[in-house]
């Protein structure tokens, strides 16, 4: 009888969390296929956890690499070092990395310092600017040169990695999993009519703008001249409530409570669970965001989304007309979010903009590929 594949999934980060469970759950629907070891860093503690809760994984293997006031050459460094160490213990044939974050870069060198190979999920985002956004752009670009299989979101994000040199075969439209974990919490809230109490202080009678904010490149005056717009906004429309649930980091917390932290209508909570976050998003009326996931998310809500973001890597959002880049000027921001508020047609026409990023069928597409291509390609390359 023919052995399961072994698989280790390394993730370290809410986000990578929230697109990697659904794929541990499709796995383990296969265990004749598959025996599959989940592994974390820790890169974000406490909010990684409360996703695997949501999920109910429970990780093998927890390397635990967060420190304070930690440098990203000394998270590097010591996640190396701890992965690879993991890699000794269970000795997997295929290694699965998601997108572009300082675990998905380092778990995949790790593997490749073994020959093992690697599969890497939410593959070939580009923005084609080396320090837009920092480090993840160069991040997910080095994956794809250690990469074996290549699980693309969109046609784009596919052509992006064969006009690399990438070989057509070893590359996989799927969809994106953040829609598999969007559409399976969204239903067990409403099944189960959730309320959470994060969000009780919250005015759901008025139009809610949600907020969130946390890129390196907006650090600074990137992020003082979106909360300067939001003011801005807040001031002229009391039926409005602004509601930003704000990062922990202090480059963050600083700027947003110095500007907006006496504005009635605004709404400044700390970082939310996932499925609390996931109830707010559907209940809004807009999306102000710098991240990524909510790109992807936000069209399968049909909710109008303003990028703060100079750039994007997920361009496909923007032509199908979900979203607009509106980088962080507080003059464009201003205009931008009064337009959606203002002018009913504009709103219509994003929050009817069919979503291009997946139908929540992509682990299973991912599952399927993998087994394929494990026949015969599970034995360490030579």
């Amino acid at each position: 009888m023919k052995r399961p594949v072994e698989v280790m999934i390394v993730f370290g980060t809410r986000p990578e969390a929230i697109k990697l469970c659904p794929l541990v759950l499709a796995l383990s629907e296969r265990p004749e296929d598959f025996r599959t070891t989940v592994c974390v860093t820790g890169q974000h503690r406490e909010m990684l956890d409360q996703v695997l809760d949501v999920f109910d994984v429970e990780p093998e293997e927890d390397l635990d690499v967060m420190t304070e006031g930690q440098s990203l050459d000394g998270l590097t460094a010591r996640a190396l070092a701890r992965t690879s160490e993991a890699l000794d213990r269970h000795q997997p044939d295929w290694v699965i990395v998601q997108g572009d974050t300082t675990t998905s870069f380092v778990a995949a060198l790790a593997a490749f310092y073994k020959k093992i190979p690697v599969a890497h999920v939410e593959a070939g985002l580009r923005t084609h600017q080396r320090y837009s956004p920092f480090p993840e752009e160069m991040n997910r670009r080095l994956i794809s040169s250690i990469a074996h299989l290549h699980f693309a979101a969109t046609p784009r994000a596919r052509d992006n990695l064969v006009a690399e040199g990438i070989r057509d075969s070893d590359v996989f439209t799927t969809g994106n999993t953040v829609i598999d974990a969007l559409l399976w919490v969204r239903a067990r809230i409403r099944e189960e009519n959730r309320r959470f109490p994060e969000l009780e202080g919250i005015d759901f009678t008025k139009r809610i703008v949600l907020v969130t904010g946390h890129r390196r490149e907006n650090f600074g005056g990137g992020i003082t001249g979106i909360c300067e717009a939001l003011k801005r906004v807040a001031d002229r429309n009391p039926s409005v409530e602004i509601v930003y649930p704000v990062h922990r980091n202090p480059n963050v917390v600083a700027p947003v409570h110095r500007v907006l932290g006496d504005v009635p209508n605004v709404k400044l909570l700390p970082p939310l669970p996932y499925q609390a976050f996931i109830q707010l998003m559907d209940r809004s009326y807009c999306i102000v965001t710098d991240s990524g996931g909510i790109q992807e998310e936000a069209p399968s809500l049909n909710k109008p989304l303003l990028v703060t973001r100079e750039s994007t890597e997920r361009q496909e959002g923007v032509d199908a007309g979900t979203a607009v880049l509106v980088g962080t000027d507080a003059s464009r921001i201003e205009a931008e979010l009064d337009s959606l508020l203002d002018d009913d047609d504009r709103y219509a026409s994003f929050a009817s903009a069919s979503n291009p990023y997946g139908d929540g069928n992509a682990s299973r597409r991912i599952v399927d590929a993998l087994l394929d291509s494990s026949s015969g390609k599970a034995e360490r390359p030579e």
